[in-house]
């Protein structure tokens, strides 16, 4: 099962190379590389490094994960997590390919004005709820380390307020995701998801600093 999420995310890296170069002859000199929340262009750049920035930022992040086990300090190593750490990677990997794609196609229609044209903002956002809710299906996996999670000091300092925290966060992303999701795809404002995103973050933070504090209270720890 490590291999297949490996060849997933390598997949999907060479697919997003793949796209770049198939549209790279046909972009003009200077794209669009930046959107704000209404979806208008407020940024753009050089097609020759334009083009190719995100699936370089997905090599960077591959290279980086294939690397950050052999890294970890004795008793935070991923090896007893490493499926769940592997899926976390893909995970992300297809996040990246997924903002590749809306933003090679919101290039597209920027430069050919007319015909259908996408919701850029809804789009970005749809993809990243379903990828909290993707995270947060095996979030309560996750054991102690120094590279996913929730890396507060209350939980790096005790594995009952880690795992309890996880726990919370893989109902909270899980949930959160979904509805965040829904809101977008019902055409919700989009500040009403981006409230469901801040809570769904903040919340098993807060926890884990109250539970460490309840937890040395009783002595606990």
């Amino acid at each position: 099962m490590n291999r297949a999420y490996w060849i997933i995310a390598v997949s999907l890296l060479v697919a997003c190379w793949g796209l770049s170069a198939a549209l790279y002859p046909g972009l003009p000199q200077k794209i669009p590389t930046h959107w704000n929340i209404e979806g208008k262009v407020d940024g753009w750049g050089d097609k020759t490094w334009a083009t190719f920035l995100m699936p370089a930022m997905m090599t960077g992040f591959l290279v980086f994960f294939a690397f950050l086990p052999a890294l970890s300090p004795k008793a935070f190593e991923v090896d007893s997590f490493r499926p769940t750490y592997l899926y976390c990677m893909a995970v992300t990997v297809g996040l990246f390919a997924y903002l590749h794609a809306v933003i090679m196609l919101a290039t597209r229609q920027e430069i050919s004005p007319g015909g259908w044209r996408i919701d850029l903002g809804r789009c970005l956002f749809a993809g990243i709820f379903l990828f909290f809710a993707m995270l947060g299906n095996v979030m309560g996996k996750v054991r102690k380390n120094f590279y996913i999670g929730y890396r507060v000091p209350w939980t790096l300092a005790s594995d009952r307020v880690w795992n309890d925290t996880h726990r919370l966060a893989a109902w909270l992303m899980t949930g959160g995701g979904i509805v965040g999701f829904l809101a977008v795809v019902l055409g919700a404002p989009l500040y009403v998801p981006f409230g469901v995103l801040m809570v769904t973050a903040l919340v098993p933070a807060l926890y884990s600093f109250v539970h460490y504090k309840s937890l040395e209270r009783q002595g606990l720890i």
